[in-house]
């Protein structure tokens, strides 16, 4: 007979209709489906076995499955690794069993797809691999539709960061983008105990998720406060323009700065992976580049907004403290953000910066894997 190792159990892939491997399932010891990694096994072992017609219909989508399909978009450790606050930004998805699968309590509307270009763009690369499920094969259709489950997981992680992060302070108004051209984005910065620029503003550069839901909107704000010189919105768009390019736009991020463009003209996830790997000869998935444009690039934004406003906060507003760094020989700030405290030097910090330090432990251990 021939069988398969697949967890506590071995599965009869001799069984050819989705029918048999479900009496089969049917059959198997209760305790046996105690384990949700397992479940998730019989689950593929059965829609494996579906005829096209069976899945459209859904006429043998067991109880089991459902929860692996419906519900296990928000299984606790998968969301948890994917939220940049953790559990707070879990909403109301989970409850005190961290490893119960739950139906989500919100759902993806048309208005959300309508109001959240990033979804937008998810939902098409969707489409896009749906269609290249269904010519593929082997292992190929199987890592395809494990990405579809983790693309269909991925939508409400989108429409929670931007309700969560509308640019607004408390994080509330979802149609608080659309309103922004004329808009108030005075703000009043101060510097807090650990030596961090902190912004009240509206729009708020030193908070990346802000950074996030500004370049998500970036073609429908750039529209909207075109040539309206007397409008904050106009001049908050330039500095992000310039923020942009100081930090992307070298040879270390060249890769970056493409997807950046790549995905502010719209293209779609799937087609800009092909894109970079014609380019830069690196092939990435779909979901690094979405971590990519919606975490690393946002946050390596705001990590400049801050440097360099404390260049200019020490420099012309308060007199700050100054360090030459050996290796680099670039003058920066004596602070935590810059250098490490260093108790037996004679200023209290490392000759060395912090990046610098890095780069040089880096190479120390790329130097003994050769």
């Amino acid at each position: 007979m021939d069988q398969e190792t697949k967890g506590p159990v071995k599965l009869d892939y001799t069984l050819k209709t989705a029918k048999e491997r479900v009496e089969f399932v049917a059959q198997l010891p209760k305790e046996q489906l105690k384990s949700k990694k397992y479940i998730e096994i019989l689950a593929d072992y059965i829609i494996s076995a579906m005829t096209k017609e069976e899945k459209k219909n859904k006429e043998i989508l067991t109880d089991n499955r459902m929860v692996t399909i419906n519900k296990r978009e928000t299984s606790y450790q998968g969301l948890v690794s994917k939220f940049e606050n953790g559990e707070d930004g879990i909403y109301n998805l989970m409850i005190e069993d961290k490893n119960v699968l739950l139906t989500p309590k919100v759902s993806i509307t048309e208005k959300d797809i309508a109001e959240i270009p990033a979804l937008k763009t998810l939902r098409d690369s969707i489409e896009a691999v749906e269609k290249m499920v269904k010519v593929a094969t082997g292992k190929r259709k199987f890592l395809l539709k494990k990405q579809l489950i983790e693309m269909h997981q991925e939508q409400y992680i989108i429409k929670n960061t931007f309700k969560q992060t509308s640019l607004s302070p408390n994080g509330s108004g979802g149609n608080a983008v659309k309103n922004l051209t004329y808009a108030d984005l005075s703000e009043n910065i101060t510097i807090d105990e650990t030596g961090e620029p902190v912004s009240d503003g509206l729009v708020n550069f030193f908070n990346w998720n802000h950074i996030s839901a500004l370049l998500c909107n970036y073609s429908a704000l750039k529209e909207d406060c075109w040539g309206k010189f007397n409008s904050d919105m106009w001049y908050a768009m330039l500095d992000l323009d310039n923020l942009v390019e100081a930090t992307l736009n070298n040879d270390k991020y060249q890769l970056y700065y493409k997807l950046l463009i790549y995905k502010i003209d719209g293209k779609q996830n799937v087609e800009i992976q092909e894109l970079l790997e014609k380019e830069f000869g690196m092939t990435h998935s779909v979901e690094y580049l979405s971590s990519l444009w919606r975490n690393k690039i946002p946050k390596m934004i705001a990590e400049t907004a801050k440097e360099q406003y404390l260049d200019w906060h020490f420099t012309y507003k308060e007199k700050g403290k100054w360090k030459k760094c050996t290796r680099c020989g670039k003058t920066k700030l004596a602070t935590n953000r810059f250098f490490s405290k260093n108790s037996t030097s004679k200023d209290g910090w490392y000759s060395i910066c912090k990046q610098c330090r890095n780069e040089k432990s880096a190479e120390m251990r790329k130097n003994k894997t050769k």
